[in-house]
């Protein structure tokens, strides 16, 4: 078993702190402790089924269940994802306008998986669709940046580092390749349709929240 895991951006760190990225992570934490405290129910109250938001019911799901996940591995790995990439697009974009992409993101996310299945019964939940985003936006800001990624195999590992638009280029295949659902548990999971659906989103509109005077070249 071997896989990919991004630790950040090696060509510019981060120039400010970033407030959003941090803000939006202590916020999936928090749902997921109300997942882990009040169980299924809590689950099904605010992730979104596509069945029930097609016949007019629980449309804020569409937001709630964008920071709900269905497992500890589903929300550190999306946690890890978006740290990696969060810090430097919110230090491109600033903060108000990162977390109004960031959220919007997220809803053409959820909106795709939904109109992909508008008849499933099963919740959806998870921020990866966000974060397809925000990865999407990064591969249009920065291409050539290098980023910190922890290789592994098994019992092996290195850290080395790998393009921007080699490592995202190759997730977004793997989710064009295998349509389908990202995670599987009792609570279902989001599909990579929201993957695609976000990440779209990202390349497409990136230029348009990027503030080019706010991006500080730091090569190393």
């Amino acid at each position: 078993m071997g896989g990919l895991i991004p630790l950040g951006d090696a060509s510019r760190p981060p120039t400010r702190f970033a407030v959003v990225t941090t803000l939006i992570i202590v916020l999936n934490s928090w749902m997921f402790l109300q997942e882990l405290t009040y169980g299924n129910r809590f689950v099904w109250v605010w992730s979104a089924v596509p069945y029930r938001i097609v016949h007019g019911h629980a449309w804020i799901t569409i937001l709630t269940s964008m920071f709900m996940h269905a497992s500890w591995m589903h929300i550190i790995g999306n946690m890890i994802y978006l740290w990696a990439f969060g810090r430097e697009i919110e230090n491109a974009m600033g903060p108000i306008r990162f977390a109004f992409f960031y959220l919007t993101g997220g809803v053409i996310a959820m909106s795709a998986q939904i109109l992909g299945d508008p008849f499933s019964r099963i919740p959806t939940l998870g921020a990866s669709g966000a974060i397809a985003a925000v990865m999407g936006a990064f591969l249009i800001t920065f291409p050539r940046d290098r980023i910190r990624t922890l290789v592994f195999f098994i019992i092996f590992f290195r850290i080395t580092l790998i393009p921007a638009a080699l490592l995202i280029g190759f997730w977004f295949l793997m989710q064009v390749l295998n349509v389908g659902v990202v995670t599987q548990a009792r609570t279902g999971g989001v599909a990579y349709l929201a993957h695609i659906g976000g990440f779209l989103f990202g390349v497409i509109t990136a230029r348009f929240f990027v503030d080019r005077s706010r991006i500080a070249y730091r090569w190393g």
